[in-house]
């Protein structure tokens, strides 16, 4: 049965690769395509990592430290090692802080969040 779900699966992706190819085979001139296009890679791309961010440590306080240092490294032109360290430095400051002020039990709530209007409620909680 595994087999039939390797074989369903190459033939969708081939298919997902394959039908673009075939159906377009002139140059796409319309520019509002051309952009849809272009952007889509950078849209998927943030779309798997965004939530990855905030469910990658122990508390969302910490992954939004994490994440407002890596934007701000990012926009001042950090290679991509320098902004990844920097991101893993402000987050181990940040629970680092928390549990300095708030113990252990700053964590309470990890649990709690199902989704990111749950983080931002309990956010603004506190």
């Amino acid at each position: 049965m595994i087999y039939v779900y390797i074989a369903v699966m190459a033939g969708v992706t081939y298919l997902i690769r394959a039908v673009p190819l075939t159906v377009f085979r002139k140059k796409i001139e319309n520019r509002f395509v051309q952009s849809f296009l272009y952007y889509v890679p950078y849209a998927c791309l943030t779309a798997m990592t965004v939530p990855g961010i905030f469910y990658a440590t122990r508390s969302p306080i910490s992954a939004a430290a994490g994440a407002a240092a890596a934007v701000a490294l990012a926009f001042r032109g950090k290679g991509l090692l320098t902004v990844a360290a920097g991101a893993c430095a402000a987050v181990f400051l940040a629970e680092q802080i928390l549990i300095c002020f708030y113990g252990e039990d700053v964590f309470f709530f990890e649990k709690k969040i199902k989704s990111f209007v749950d983080f931002a409620q309990i956010l603004f909680e506190i």
